[in-house]
């Protein structure tokens, strides 16, 4: 097999890679080995890279050429279906769990638990300039660059009495340990893949040898030539080569990034009554330096969306382009009851704007000045659906990254939206070389996760932590930390955020919500919550664990400044003692 493709991103400097391969059976009656390599010619392609996968099925299990053909077909056609917006590892350990599963409930199923299906695994993810590698078994991987060979995998095999046996399979254990590692790549880079049959009878020189004449020969050819190396050194098993190259790698520019981002124009402000691409200007929503937002009506469907501009200040701003348009990309990969979606027009776009969903009701700020104190019945149902959200977040391996009061949505039946998904993390995209730097998230400094003002990438808990700040403020009227000045974008260490009790602001709350409370708001992120659900569990029902954890507190804990007024009282008594016992003598 030999093949040419190429990622397009609009520009010259495109992912090319060519593919090459050759399997034989060798001096074997049955070849059990498997190999694939795809890369779409859609726009796909771009999220997802290029994939190449191996597989050699254990010679001794009877159905192992099933085993390894499916894993490689299943693999790669799976690994394309999975969601643009996760990660290359979230999406193969998602993929490589459900393959070994299927591949252990055929074996559990046979008569004394003889193994019938069994096979070892490698594959190759190539996005961006970034390649990222899986190995289960004793397949193998190189890199070749710059006249250097490295092997990326280890093999996974056990020596007993003389013979070499596999530790590692798929198909073999109900749980999968898959190696994992990341490299960086350069144009003109070869990667190859092989089974035993091949590796075990060449040496490195040999390997090398052969490929260095990878530009001068078809890749396929060169995998027959390497093949046809290990039969003549020997070689008694299934055979199979397949070969990368890396013929150019995409680094898009600070200019070309630009100019991608600027294709469309920029509307000019908008009144009542006016018109862009058929859409009505019904109200003026918000009108400020930074964006334009109005109510319109579709004059071909009479449907009420509200058209988001960015403002003419950020044309030659390519960083807030790139969040405007990663908005409405968000709004339309999530769909769920408590977060804004945005729409595909319905038409062809003149100007850079985008269709969101028209919401009736309140931000949560304007909530929280109309019910300075609420009991926290009125506050659960609120937390609960934010956590309902973030969940949807989570589970496209997204991070909101700017929750604050002024993103959140009431509609007049109670429903909350999340909005505003300028500065969302998308794990998949984040992947993607870019020249823009955002490294720090543009999010509010009193709801920022203290994780991003150390440089440290965002989770889950970063958003959990925002959520916090939020349900504290709705409880308490104040910030759970000392506020941060405006242009403050890092820490030295965790230790400079001092929590506020909660319970100093509000003498009715309850141990078990401030121990909730704190917990959630713990400025290191390893110490917060492991999961969205189990922090509502306890913002909604007692857990006396935290109340005791609050009430056996020592009172330097409970309630600082106490300790240190008592202190300053104590010393000026002490002070004052001195002094006129000095006098008296």
């Amino acid at each position: 097999m030999t093949a040419k493709a190429s990622i397009n991103r609009g520009t010259n400097n495109a992912l090319q890679v060519r593919f090459g391969g050759y399997s034989t059976a060798g001096k074997k009656a049955l070849n059990q080995d498997a190999f694939a390599a795809h890369l779409p010619k859609d726009n796909s392609s771009l999220f997802k890279g290029a994939v190449a996968a191996i597989a050699d099925g254990v010679s001794s299990c009877e159905d192992s050429h099933i085993a390894s053909q499916t894993s490689v077909t299943s693999f790669i056609e799976d690994y394309f279906s999975t969601p643009e917006s996760w990660s290359v590892k979230q999406s193969v350990s998602r993929i490589m769990t459900g393959l070994n599963s299927w591949l252990y409930q055929q074996n559990s199923g046979l008569p004394m638990h003889r193994d019938s299906m069994l096979t070892t695994f490698s594959a190759l993810i190539i996005k961006s300039s970034t390649l990222y590698a899986f190995h289960v078994g004793d397949s193998r991987v190189y890199h070749y660059q710059s006249g250097q060979l490295e092997q990326l995998t280890t093999d996974h095999t056990r020596t007993e009495r003389g013979r070499s046996y596999l530790a590692r399979a798929l198909g073999a254990d109900r749980h999968l340990d898959v190696d994992f590692s990341q490299h960086d790549l350069k144009a003109g880079d070869l990667l190859m893949l092989s089974t035993d049959g091949v590796h075990e009878f060449l040496s490195n020189k040999e390997i090398k040898s052969h490929l260095n004449q990878a530009t001068e020969t078809n890749l396929e050819s060169l995998a027959r030539n390497l093949i046809e190396q290990a039969l003549a050194n020997g070689s008694d098993d299934n055979l199979t080569v397949l070969l990368i190259s890396i013929d150019q790698l995409p680094a898009e520019t600070l200019d070309e990034t630009h100019r991608r981002l600027t294709q469309l124009p920029i509307p000019p402000v908008l009144k009542v009554g006016n018109r862009i691409d058929d859409y009505e200007v019904l109200e003026v929503i918000f009108s400020g330096t930074r964006s334009h937002m109005y109510k319109v009506r579709d004059l071909t469907s009479g449907e009420i969306y509200t058209l988001k501009a960015p403002s003419t200040n950020f044309t030659d701003d390519p960083v807030y382009l790139d969040g405007f348009v990663r908005e409405e990309w968000v709004g339309q990969k999530i769909d769920h009851p408590n977060v804004m979606k945005t729409f595909k027009p319905a038409r062809e776009k003149q100007f850079l704007y985008y269709l969101g969903e028209y919401i009736e009701g309140i931000n949560l700020r304007q909530w929280m000045d109309d019910h300075p104190k609420p009991a926290l019945e009125e506050i659960r149902p609120i937390i609960r659906q934010a956590i309902k959200g973030l969940r949807a977040f989570q589970r496209q391996d997204m991070v909101h990254q700017d929750l604050k009061p002024e993103n959140i949505m009431l509609n007049r039946d109670g429903q909350i939206k999340i909005l505003d998904f300028g500065t969302v993390l998308i794990a998949g995209v984040s992947e993607l070389g870019t020249p823009l730097d955002k490294s720090i998230p543009q999010g509010s400094v009193n709801y920022i996760a203290p994780e991003y003002l150390m440089g440290e990438r965002g989770s889950f808990r970063s958003d959990l932590f925002s959520l916090a700040v939020i349900s504290y403020e709705m409880l308490t009227g104040t910030l759970p930390f000392k506020e941060q000045p405006v242009k403050q974008v890092s820490i030295d260490n965790y230790g400079e955020l001092q929590y506020l009790p909660a319970l100093h602001q509000r003498k009715d709350l309850p141990l078990w919500m401030e121990g909730c409370l704190k917990k959630a708001l713990q400025p290191n992120p390893i110490h917060r919550y492991q999961a969205l659900s189990e922090f509502i569990q306890d913002f909604s029902s007692p857990n006396q664990t935290l109340a005791q954890g609050i009430s056996k507190q020592p009172l330097i804990s409970k309630n600082p400044l106490l300790v240190w007024k008592a202190l300053s009282v104590i010393l000026l008594a002490a002070n004052l003692l001195q002094l006129a016992n000095s006098l008296y003598h």
